[in-house]
C-alpha cells in the first residue's frame, strides 16, 4: 500500500463522524428489530430483551462514513422513562410506538413530553457551564445578574417512528394520530415496517443523522452568540464602573 493511501485512510479515521442515537419506545414496538433491520438488513422478529443494548457500527449517509451508535432501551414498566444520562448522551432520539398498540402510543406521548420538559433543562447546564455561566460565573455577577433574553437551547432532534404498518387489520392508532404529535413537537415522522422495509428503516436513521448534523450546526452558532452575549455584558459592566472594578 502506497504512503498515499496509508495516510488517506489516516485522515478518513479522524474525521470520522460519530452520532448517538437512543432509541425509546414501549416494550414490544419492535425497537430492537428497527435498530438490527438497520445495522444488518436482517430481520429478528420479536426480540424480548430485558436489558438495554448498545451497537456500534460504521454505516455510510450521503457518501461519507458515519460511526453509529445506537442505544437499544428497554423500559420494564409502562411508565418509565428515561434517566437523565441517556438523555444527556444521546445526540438524537427515535421515538418508536406500534400502530396495533394504542397503549404504546400513549406512552410515546408521554415520553415526548418528558424529554420536552427534561431535555431543555439538561442542555442549559451543558451550555452555562460553557459559558461560565450560573452563580460564579464570568462577568463577575452573580445568579442573579444572569441576562434572561439569552436564547432557549437548540432542542435535539427525534424522529417519531410508527412500525408495524402491515398490519392494516390490527390498526389502533391512525396515520394522522402520529403525525399530528410529530407535527405539534417539529418532529420528524415515518410510517413503516421493520419486517419487511429495509430501505425505509435505513432511511429513517439517515435522516435523523443528517438533523444531527443539522442540529450541532445551530447549537454550535448558538452557543458562539451565548460566549458572544456574555463577554459583551461583562466589557458593559465594566465600562459602566466608575470604580474600575476595584473595591
Amino acid at each position: 500500500m502506497s504512503s498515499n493511501a496509508i495516510r488517506g485512510i489516516r485522515r478518513k479515521k479522524s474525521t470520522l463522524s460519530e452520532v448517538k442515537i437512543a432509541v425509546l419506545g414501549a416494550s414490544g414496538v419492535g425497537k430492537s428489530a428497527l435498530v438490527v433491520r438497520f445495522l444488518t438488513k436482517r430481520y429478528i422478529g420479536e426480540y424480548d430483551h430485558q436489558t438495554e443494548n448498545r451497537y456500534k457500527s460504521e454505516m455510510m449517509v450521503d457518501g461519507e462514513p458515519v460511526l453509529f451508535e445506537i442505544l437499544d432501551t428497554c423500559p420494564r414498566s409502562e411508565d418509565e422513562l428515561p434517566r437523565d444520562e441517556i438523555l444527556q448522551w444521546a445526540d438524537g432520539f427515535m421515538l418508536v410506538y406500534s400502530i396495533v398498540d394504542r397503549a404504546s402510543f400513549r406512552y410515546l406521548g408521554l415520553l415526548r413530553r418528558h424529554l420536552n420538559n427534561t431535555l431543555p433543562n439538561l442542555q442549559r447546564a451543558v451550555t452555562l457551564s460553557h459559558t461560565g455561566g450560573g452563580p460564579a460565573g464570568a462577568g463577575g455577577g452573580g445568579g442573579a445578574h444572569q441576562p434572561q433574553t439569552q436564547q432557549a437551547p437548540v432542542p435535539a432532534p427525534v424522529c417519531i417512528v410508527a412500525n408495524k404498518a402491515d398490519l392494516i387489520h390490527l390498526r389502533q392508532v391512525s396515520t394522522e394520530e402520529g403525525e399530528i404529535l410529530a407535527k405539534d413537537a417539529d418532529d420528524g415522522f415515518v410510517e413503516l415496517t421493520a419486517s419487511e422495509q429495509v430501505h425505509q428503516v435505513a432511511q429513517a436513521f439517515a435522516d435523523l443523522c443528517r438533523d444531527v448534523y443539522a442540529h450541532r450546526r445551530r447549537s454550535k452558532q448558538s452557543l458562539l452568540d451565548r460566549v458572544f452575549f456574555a463577554g459583551a455584558k461583562g466589557i458593559t459592566a465594566k465600562a459602566n464602573d466608575p470604580a474600575g472594578g476595584r473595591k
